[in-house]
């Protein structure tokens, strides 16, 4: 007698959109259930190429169209009415499998700022746990740090001189030496730790995602890119994407959780006619429930880069590709290939700080990087990038079309604060870099200044240099915002107001930027999350 095989099931426990750092983390999570079917849908290909698992491939990864989502914002008014490039991860691991791979947390009042402005539930204490939980720490656990988590952390393997360099001088300028930035205290210079594991780059993918792709409960779909969230009856019921020319649908029983990071996932609720009336209206998008707060409050990291050339040829602008992947494929990951390029930085305190926190954030690069590395300078030279870790401008992320497939309109508004303050510390941030690279232990190596391209500038000047030259370092959040006033996006269990069935996890629910880099948060986030979907928070 013949058999024939049940028809496979296409409707699922939980749709997860956006295999980003958060995504990932759900998928885990949530699968760990043997009785719980997870769909995960990722725009992008799979995390297979090379540059994303060598640490310093992440230097190659700046052309590669393929993994990124290659945004630009909308012409900048206070920045000369430049658009900006927003390199964002399309691949699985998302900005995680492209990033710098600096692990930071940021610090304790950051989160309990959170829960005061409304974030029920995610002060200090309540989001430490779930930062131990995800955090392998070479170097063991204890009261702040997890030892045995899935995100592998790790020291550098090999770091440059120059970088050590960098930390010297950051002391000769007045800042402590700091070991560990996650540790009591943030403020300092030094080396940062890594999310590496044994020389590679552990993403979320890696970390989260390989070890629970045997589940014969997880479905993985890449090349799929979410058109909308269906609705019925002021609930989400499944969604609607695209994959290889067809356009298919899968349904969720109990929810649909987006991932895609400050830019997408606002995107996709707009598409989903979840959004500002009028602007939905305006691009012929049925209304689903009238949510103002969508797309607005976006924040983001704005960054100045100070270059000077090096008179001696130790940095990586001219390094020897065919030497660094000799060490690094042959000799068991070892050398430059295992350097995240930025290996050094601090967070340390203007005058102008309105608190304790530090507010002025370092990453320094043995290399010159201009233009995100995408215009190349010739010679040898060094980079220090220096950004205003609070700003008070608020942005929009905004529909160009009803067209899933087009681009969301970024309009970051940087330095348009009504006090100008922004635009005062960004001239603070250029004014301590100056100082840093004026120290004695510089001396052996500093060139001539390339940008600016001479020292002794005025204020004024300073402030012409910032309009001209200042970029992103890649931390947009807030544009989903979670609070427990009308207002807010989500509540403070992340579920869409309006909406049954229906959440969003990832960094557009941060009410206000960390001190610090925002990956480590974005994955803290999303354990919690999985312990409030599982009702086990």
């Amino acid at each position: 007698m013949t058999k024939f095989r049940d028809p496979p099931r296409l409707d699922y426990d939980y749709i997860v959109v956006g295999a980003g750092s958060a995504g990932c983390v759900l998928a885990n999570r949530l699968s760990e259930d043997p009785g719980v079917r997870v769909l995960l849908l990722e725009a992008g290909p799979r995390d297979w190429h090379p540059f994303i698992h060598m640490p310093a491939g992440l230097a190659k990864l700046v052309g590669q169209k393929g993994v990124n989502w290659d945004y630009d914002t909308a012409p900048e008014p206070q920045l000369g009415g430049r658009t900006l490039w927003w390199p964002r991860g399309k691949v699985l691991g998302g900005s995680s499998s492209i990033n710098a791979m600096c692990y930071v947390r940021g610090v304790p009042a950051d989160y309990d700022g959170w829960a005061a402005q409304g974030a029920t539930g995610w002060d200090w204490d309540s989001v430490l746990p779930y930062f131990r939980r995800s955090e392998g720490n070479g170097r063991g656990g204890d009261a702040l740090h997890g030892g045995d988590g899935p995100l592998s952390v790790s020291d550098l393997r090999h770091v440059n001189p120059l970088s050590h360099a960098f930390v010297e001088a950051g002391v000769q300028a007045g800042f402590a030496r700091n070991d560990d930035f996650n540790g009591p205290g943030q403020q300092g210079v030094g080396l940062y730790q890594v999310t590496q594991r044994d020389g590679a780059r552990c993403s979320a993918a890696v970390a989260y995602l390989d070890p629970a792709r045997p589940r014969p409960n997880l479905v993985i779909r890449t090349g799929a890119l979410a058109r909308r969230v269906l609705l019925e009856g002021g609930r989400a019921t499944g969604v609607e994407y695209a994959r290889g020319g067809r356009v298919e649908t899968a349904r969720a029983a109990r929810e649909v959780l987006l991932c895609g990071g400050a830019i997408n996932s606002p995107q996709l609720l707009m598409l989903s006619g979840i959004g500002p009336a009028d602007e939905l209206r305006r691009h012929g998008i049925a209304v689903a429930f009238d949510a103002p707060g969508v797309g607005a409050n976006l924040q983001d990291h704005l960054d100045i880069c100070t270059l000077r050339h090096s008179t001696r040829r130790v940095t990586y602008d001219r390094a020897s590709e065919l030497k660094t992947a000799f060490d690094y494929f042959l000799r068991g990951r070892r050398g430059a290939g295992t350097s995240n390029i930025a290996e050094a930085g601090g967070f340390v305190r203007s005058p102008l700080a309105p608190d304790d926190r530090a507010d002025i954030q370092f990453h320094f690069v043995p290399a010159m990087l201009d233009d995100h590395g995408r215009h190349r300078l010739a010679g040898d030279g060094y980079t220090l990038h220096a950004c205003f870790l609070h700003p008070r401008s608020r942005g929009r992320i905004a529909l160009d079309s009803a067209d899933p497939s087009r681009k969301a309109r970024i309009e970051a508004n940087y330095l348009s604060d009504d006090e100008g303050f922004d635009l005062a510390m960004m001239v603070e941030c250029a004014k301590v870099s100056r100082e840093v690279f004026a120290q004695k232990a510089l001396d052996p190596y500093r060139g001539a200044p390339i940008f600016p391209e001479r020292d002794g500038l005025s204020d004024a000047e300073l402030v012409d240099f910032i309009r001209a030259k200042a970029e992103t370092v890649y931390h947009p959040v807030g544009t989903c915002r979670m609070g427990n006033d009308a207002a807010a996006v989500v509540d403070p269990r992340l579920r869409v107001r309006g909406i049954d069935a229906l959440r969003v996890v990832d960094a557009s629910v941060m009410p206000t930027l960390v001190t610090g880099n925002t990956n480590a948060p974005t994955i803290m986030i999303a354990e919690r999350a999985a312990d409030l979907i599982r009702g086990r928070a």
